[in-house]
């Protein structure tokens, strides 16, 4: 087990009950030594855990603590902020101002002494300025994915070739200067990847499609890992 999972553990065991909970009964629902679970308790309260008590008596915590400012290291403070930027300078409107809340809410939790890592951060995500716009509400196409229902929408392709499609969402791609949605296409047949930008007049339909999306994305995954097979094949042989 990960330290960081021992970590969340001895907490929720500590919740269970009000009562002194000793180190060798937490070490042997953990599986781990009694020393290792001193070690981690002394751990935790230098995190400014309210856990009192002492080795050979047992331990309690104290009401009123909250776990994700204990979970945080400065690391993972960060690791969220940036991927947060990123976010709010990549994502559509709806995904920006969610990232924005985020930062906001990461500030509010954490202890004191990582707040400085939201407030004044050392590392920033550059701004995107090539971004295409949307032109399907991003929000409701998310929407789509988690419920599982068909979209329908007109769609026009790098030839400027115009065509009707009812496709199974489930993926989104967010790169540098667009977004692509990924889905089964009926029309097709098959897998296809969709531009936003060249994406209009989309429906959002009530009828779910006979698959769950992360069976779709596991399908497509491994469709993308024999294509990949198959061209590094080829380019060996070519190169014989």
């Amino acid at each position: 087990m990960r330290r960081a999972d021992r970590l969340f553990q001895i907490i929720q065991i500590l919740r269970r009950t009000r009562r002194p909970i000793t180190a060798d009964a937490i070490a042997e629902e953990l599986e781990t030594s009694k020393r290792t679970v001193y070690r981690d308790i002394a751990d935790l309260i230098g995190q400014r855990a309210p856990i009192r008590g002492e080795a050979g008596v047992g331990y309690v915590l104290e009401d009123g603590f909250d776990l994700p400012p204990l979970m945080l290291t400065p690391e993972e403070v960060e690791a969220a902020v940036v991927g947060a930027q990123m976010v709010a300078a990549r994502g559509d409107a709806a995904l920006s101002r969610a990232a924005q809340d985020l930062i906001a809410k990461i500030g509010a939790v954490i202890p004191e002494a990582l707040r400085p890592l939201v407030l004044e951060p050392a590392t920033h995500a550059a701004p995107n300025w090539r971004a295409t716009p949307d032109n399907v509400d991003m929000a409701a196409l998310r929407g789509a994915i988690r419920a599982g229902h068909k979209v329908e929408f007109t769609y026009e392709d790098e030839q400027l070739r115009v065509s009707r499609r009812r496709v199974w969402p489930f993926a989104i791609g967010y790169f540098e200067t667009s977004r692509l949605l990924v889905a089964w296409c009926e029309l097709r047949g098959d897998f296809r990847s969709f531009r936003t930008d060249r994406i209009s007049a989309a429906a959002f339909l009530e009828e779910r499609y006979p698959d769950r999306p992360a069976s779709l994305r596991a399908r497509w995954r491994r469709r993308r890992e024999e294509h990949h097979a198959a061209m590094r094949a080829r380019q060996a042989a070519a190169a014989e």
